[in-house]
């Protein structure tokens, strides 16, 4: 059968488009610049939503102590309290509060209450263009990695690897939120006296930081939700999860090609990680080290990242420079303006 011309001309004329649109579109929607936003004040209004799993009313109570203490007004997202099963409410009422809480012009910043499971649902449904024309500070981690990462990879937006309303907000914490979210410096985070780390690859490196909940990360992969790559510093943490399983996750980034574009690793803490039979299975240093040390990165384990008392504010885009002798992550310019 012959082909008419035309219709050659007008299939290949259209798939050289598309081939030259593809790239776009797998990228964010938005110009690649990042958006640095305001700093925290005394006396500006932070909402706390649940973008995943509900919270008991008494593990939020003392969160509020915190806030009044820095000087901040606390506004509860309209759908807080909702439960729906295990998530704090219906996919789409809990999309509508952090579309709301960013479009409100009351509130500066965002906190969020708990982790647990449900961000992924709604990232689907999140107005990115209210988002992106209302930068403000948001604030979370372990499931709330697929929030910061979506909004940070759709926007450009710098968001926040921090304590969420749940946590203990123990000093060493709120200082270090305090240092990055209302002091804006050059901060350098390195962990106390009583935190060992141990180095896999020395060295220093310089790139952006990207990460968050390790297996929040990697099921994320083949989403339009995961940023760029290339020369970041990638960090990661776990709770829960069995030696073998941190393999899998780390296994499943290095066939996504992920492991091997990043300058840079951290591994934070590993959090109740332990093998229910150590007898038969690798230590997680060994893992680490068979997945990392090949990269030639400078790169750690150990860093106070995670579900841990104390821990890093940690701004997601941001250039930092790290440091895998010390086991130090420097932040080269303010993560707020």
């Amino acid at each position: 059968m012959t082909i008419p011309r035309r219709y050659l001309l007008k299939t290949f004329g259209l798939t050289a488009i598309g081939t030259l649109l593809l790239p776009i579109a797998q990228n964010n929607i938005f110009p690649q610049t990042i958006i640095k936003p305001p700093r925290l004040q005394v006396g500006d209004t932070v909402a706390l939503i649940n973008p995943a799993a509900f919270s008991y009313e008494k593990e939020i109570q003392p969160f509020f102590k915190v806030m009044d203490n820095l000087g901040l007004k606390v506004k509860l997202g309209e759908h807080f309290y909702d439960r729906y099963g295990y998530l704090a409410g219906k996919d789409a009422d809990r999309a509508a509060d952090v579309n709301s809480a960013f479009a409100d012009n009351s509130v500066q910043a965002i906190f969020t209450g708990m982790g647990g499971w449900g961000c992924n649902r709604i990232l689907p449904l999140l107005d990115y263009n209210i988002i992106r024309n209302n930068p403000k500070i948001i604030m979370g981690f372990s499931d709330i990695t697929a929030l910061l990462l979506a909004i940070y990879a759709k926007t450009n937006i710098v968001t926040f690897h921090g304590p969420l309303g749940v946590s203990s907000w123990s000093p060493f914490t709120v200082n270090y939120v305090k240092k990055v979210l209302f002091e804006g410096g050059s901060v350098t985070m390195q962990n106390s006296q009583s935190v060992p780390f141990q180095t896999i690859g020395r060295g220093t490196a310089r790139g952006k930081l990207i990460g968050g909940n390790l297996s929040v990360i990697a099921a994320m992969v083949g989403s339009a939700y995961l940023p760029e790559w290339d020369k970041s510093i990638l960090f990661v943490e776990e709770v829960g999860e069995e030696v073998y399983r941190i393999d899998r996750m780390l296994t499943q980034l290095k066939l996504a090609g992920i492991l091997d574009r990043i300058s840079g690793f951290i591994f934070g803490q590993c959090t109740k990680c332990d093998a229910e039979k150590p007898q038969e299975s690798l230590t997680l240093a060994q893992v680490l080290s068979h997945h990392i040390r090949p990269l030639k990165v400078p790169a750690w384990y150990g860093s106070m990242v995670g579900h841990i008392r104390e821990q890093f504010t940690l701004p997601i885009g941001k250039e930092v420079e790290i440091d895998a002798n010390a086991g130090t992550i420097k932040l080269l310019e303010s993560a707020v303006n």
